[in-house]
């Protein structure tokens, strides 16, 4: 177990701060990576071996890359066509990410990207990003939410095209999403996935659906991969396959509950043992169920030291990565804040 970072297209002065401060792996964040695209707009695998040898150069793993799976969930539902182009070059992706060595791509099922309602004012005046469902606005929706790999404060959300956004659009923009069309889009997506993962020898990493919505959905969407019933219902799609996994978001599961901390380490033990672990986001919320914010690792309601010591009692040998912390204009591209975050980490894995 060790600390890393998720980064999004790194100068070489960026890694060297990560090797720097002690991370020991990356995981390559950026959806689309233009750096390993080949001239059919699929990965090429020498661009992506060139990738994984460039960040290897300065002394850390290269853990994997985001899949951009696009609007591949939506149109699944709606563009049967559409999906299945795209189904073909997820499935060459994978097989190129195979051929270059890289043990594993991450990937999300959220079609509306990451609500959040308006910030919190959190420590020393810091804007903490934050879901509150009693207060939930289509305005704030468009102000505040995560889409693609845009934080909310890069862009009004409404205004994205297809490819800033990852292919996710405002619920507004959609009929709605039923539990069971919820369900259909991800079983297609696992299913049409996991023969390129399996011969590649590639490990499919999904984050949970952030943040969990109300029983009867939200502007019409089901977040069905919002419980820890969700992700055992998911594990299910596929249980004998190794490549089969979670890019475990401590703070979604956090998220999902309204005792966090617990509900946490039953996640931690639940699938740990079960090796569906492939990566960690390491972070933590104030709050619980349909109402909380994100924080620092250190102020949270999840015990983040007895989460170090049940990943090490399952046996979990992976990255731990920091994510979502809070926005300073002191600290605007947020190194301080993940150096903060990866120091504490580090001191956890030392002590517990």
């Amino acid at each position: 177990m060790y600390i890393g970072e998720q980064l999004i297209n790194p100068t070489d002065d960026r890694l060297r701060l990560s090797a720097q401060l002690g991370a020991e792996g990356i995981v390559d964040d950026a959806r689309p990576n233009h750096a390993v695209l080949g001239d059919n707009g699929s990965w090429d695998n020498r661009r992506l071996a060139q990738r994984r040898r460039y960040v290897e150069g300065f002394g850390m793993k290269y853990e994997g890359l985001a899949l951009d799976v696009g609007s591949v969930l939506l149109d699944s539902l709606h563009n049967p066509e559409k999906a299945a182009a795209t189904m073909d070059r997820l499935r060459r992706d994978i097989l190129a990410a195979g051929d270059a060595g890289i043990p594993m791509v991450k990937y999300m099922v959220g079609m509306v990207g990451i609500t959040r309602t308006a910030p919190v004012i959190g420590r020393g005046g810091v804007k903490c990003s934050s879901f509150k469902a009693a207060s939930y606005s289509q305005q704030d929706d468009v102000l505040y939410s995560y889409r693609g790999t845009l934080i909310p404060e890069e862009g009004d959300g409404a205004l994205l095209d297809e490819a800033e956004a990852g292919g996710q659009v405002l619920a507004t923009q959609i009929d709605g999403v039923s539990r069971a069309q919820g369900w259909q889009a991800i079983e297609y997506l696992v299913h049409g996935l996991l023969p390129a993962a399996e011969k590649a020898g590639v490990r499919l990493a999904c984050h949970p659906h952030d943040p969990a919505y109300p029983p009867e959905g939200l502007n019409g969407v089901h977040h069905v991969l919002g419980s820890l019933e969700g992700m055992r219902q998911f594990i299910v799609l596929a249980p004998e396959s190794p490549w089969h996994g979670f890019n475990f978001c401590q703070g979604t599961i956090a998220e999902m509950a309204t005792d966090p901390n617990a509900t946490v380490l039953e996640a931690i033990r639940e699938f740990g043992p079960q090796k569906r672990i492939f990566m960690v986001h390491f972070r933590n919320i104030v709050g619980g169920y349909l109402d909380f914010h994100e924080v620092m690792p250190d102020e949270g309601v999840v015990d983040m030291a007895a989460s170090i010591r049940a990943y090490r009692e399952v046996g979990y040998e992976g990255v731990l990565c920091p994510d979502h912390v809070p926005q300073s204009d002191l600290d605007p591209d947020r190194e301080r804040f993940f150096a903060f975050c990866l120091g504490y980490t580090k001191a956890l894995i030392q002590t517990q």
